[in-house]
C-alpha cells in the first residue's frame, strides 16, 4: 500500500520539487515573460535582487542581501528605506508631484482621485495624527476599514513612522478581528462607522466595539 505522508512541517515544504504549470491563457497576461529573468535570479539570486533594489532609495545601503537559515530569511541587512518615501516623497520634485497616485472608485459608483502631492498630504497628516495617539516607531496598528482611499493612507502613514499594520478583512466578525488584534497586540485600531459590501452596509465601528471587549492591549480607537 503507498502511504502518503501530510504531516504539515517546514522540511517537507523546503524539499517540494511539484511544479504546476499556468494556462497558456494566464501566462499570456503575465507581466514578465522572459525566461531569461528567470534563469538570471536562479543563477544569482542576490545579484538579480540587488540589482531590483538599486530601484529605491535608500538612506543607508545594506550591508548584506540576504542571510539565510531556512525558513528564516533576513534581506538587505543593515540597509535603512521607508515604504512611504518610496511611494511618494521621491516623486515630488518630479512631473509625477501633479499626476494620478490613487484613483478610487466606490461601491455606490462615488469616485476621488489623489496626486502623489494630495496622498502625501494626507499621509502626513494621519502619520502625525497616529503619532499624537502615542504610536511610536514598533507600536502594532490594526486597520479593520472599508475599501476606501483612507485604508491606503493609513498604511502608509504606519509605514511613514514605522509601525507595522496589520489588516483585518471587513467581513470578518467581531470574534475574528479580537482574535486578530490580540495576536500582534496592537495598541490602535483604525476602523470606520461601516463600508459598503455586496450592496449592504457592514457595521464595521459597533464590531470593533464588540471585540474590544477582548483586546486590553488596544489604547486608542
Amino acid at each position: 500500500m503507498f502511504m502518503v505522508d501530510n504531516t504539515p512541517n517546514i522540511e517537507a515544504l523546503l524539499h517540494e520539487d511539484r511544479t504546476f504549470p499556468p494556462s497558456s491563457q494566464f501566462s499570456s497576461q503575465a507581466n514578465v515573460r522572459d525566461p531569461e529573468v528567470y534563469q538570471e535570479a536562479d543563477k544569482d539570486y542576490e545579484g538579480f535582487w540587488a540589482n531590483w533594489a538599486e530601484e529605491l532609495h535608500w538612506f543607508k545601503k545594506w550591508d548584506k542581501v540576504l542571510e539565510w537559515e531556512p525558513p528564516f530569511a533576513q534581506w538587505f541587512l543593515g540597509g535603512k528605506t521607508n515604504v512611504a518615501y518610496n511611494c511618494l516623497d521621491r516623486h515630488l520634485s518630479g512631473p509625477r508631484r501633479n499626476k494620478a497616485a490613487l484613483i478610487w472608485e466606490g461601491e455606490p459608483g462615488d469616485w476621488k482621485v489623489y496626486t502623489y502631492w494630495d496622498l502625501h498630504r494626507e499621509v502626513c497628516r494621519f502619520a502625525n495624527a497616529l503619532k499624537s495617539l502615542g504610536v511610536n516607531k514598533g507600536d502594532r496598528v490594526t486597520l479593520y476599514m472599508p475599501m476606501v482611499p483612507e485604508l491606503a493612507i493609513a498604511m502608509l502613514a504606519c509605514a511613514r513612522i514605522g509601525a507595522p499594520h496589520s489588516i483585518v478583512f471587513g467581513g470578518f466578525s467581531p470574534e475574528s478581528l479580537r482574535d486578530r488584534i490580540n495576536d500582534c497586540q496592537s495598541k490602535v485600531v483604525v476602523t470606520a462607522d461601516g463600508g459598503y459590501r455586496r450592496g449592504r452596509v457592514v457595521p464595521l465601528k459597533a464590531n470593533t466595539d464588540e471585540a474590544l471587549k477582548g483586546t486590553p492591549c488596544v489604547e486608542k480607537v
